[in-house]
């Protein structure tokens, strides 16, 4: 850095996960790299009323808690026997417990101990209370982690705008996890904005979303998990929350992204572990490479036995 320029340490950006990604997999053996879905056009469509007169609904990629699938609590460790592979729905009036110990978070840096932190449904019940959107939808969707994009676009987007359609909502929050959540959230943003329901992305992977391409995206350069704001933190979820709303109503044209300046911490260093090759040993490659594909094998177990 030059002399009396007090600039940002140059990986104080966007974590690159496409990329991470990428080299990552490949380091642990495995084939041709990951193709993801990638448009050049973008549907979008405006609120068709002002948001305090809008009904909104909250869409997930956490999971409902299964006592019987093992751990799944704060810190826990990637969970596929959690995973769910079809779209549910549940009471938007009722608090839920949901989990995302199924996906990859960070987990070097977040528990999610706190589900405000990413799924911010008793936040939206505020917002509709004080008269910031019309009405919550009364059912919440959860929607599947697809790595499988047909699987996405041809059985769980069309499920998701059924049920959307039959709450009658005017719009969509998404909130996605894990990277393959932010492609899966992405997907269905788009089906439901072709289909005339407004939706905003709220994510902490900016570079799948947008390379996806969605309508609006509120980006939050915290790790993966929070894309609702920090853990245990009401102001910052509340902040990031409405910063959502905002971009749901002002977005001028698709692929709107806003930047949330909220700062996970003072000292972006975090941004260098995840699944960063250069700060993993061997011995740990060859540790994850051997679980995941035992959890690679629970998943399939689960899936066929669907």
């Amino acid at each position: 850095m030059p002399d009396g320029l007090d600039f940002a340490p140059p990986h104080d950006a966007p974590i690159p996960y496409m990329q991470r990604i990428r080299e990552y997999y490949a380091a642990l053996g495995y084939g041709a790299p990951y193709e993801w879905a990638h448009y050049a056009e973008v549907p979008f469509q405006p609120l068709l009323k002002p948001l305090a007169q809008c009904r909104v609904a909250l869409v997930t990629t956490a999971a409902p808690y299964q006592p019987d699938k093992g751990d799944q609590g704060p810190g826990a460790p990637y969970n596929a026997a959690a995973k769910f592979y079809a779209v549910y729905s549940g009471d938007a009036a009722q608090d839920h417990d949901l989990r995302i110990a199924h996906v990859a978070i960070d987990r070097q840096h977040t528990t999610a101990e706190d589900p405000g932190s990413y799924f911010p449904l008793p936040a939206l019940r505020r917002a509709a209370a004080r008269g910031r959107i019309g009405s919550l939808a009364p059912r919440f969707h959860g929607l599947p982690t697809n790595r499988s994009q047909r699987t996405t676009l041809e059985i769980d987007c069309p499920e998701l705008l059924a049920r959307c359609r039959e709450d009658k909502i005017d719009a969509a929050i998404l909130v996605p996890n894990c990277p393959v959540c932010h492609q899966s959230v992405s997907l269905a943003a788009r089906h439901l904005e072709a289909n005339g329901i407004a939706t905003v992305v709220m994510g902490c992977a900016r570079d799948i979303v947008e390379y996806v391409g969605v309508p609006r995206l509120l980006f939050s350069d915290f790790p993966l998990g929070n894309a609702a704001g920090r853990p245990k933190d009401a102001t910052s979820q509340a902040a990031t929350l409405e910063l959502a709303l905002a971009v749901l109503e002002t977005a001028p044209a698709g692929r709107t992204t806003v930047q949330s300046p909220l700062v996970w911490s003072a000292n972006p260093d975090w941004k260098l572990d995840y699944n960063n090759l250069e700060r993993i040993p061997a011995e740990e490659i060859a540790r994850r490479r051997a679980e995941f594909d035992r959890q690679k094998a629970v998943a399939r177990t689960l899936r066929e036995g669907d």
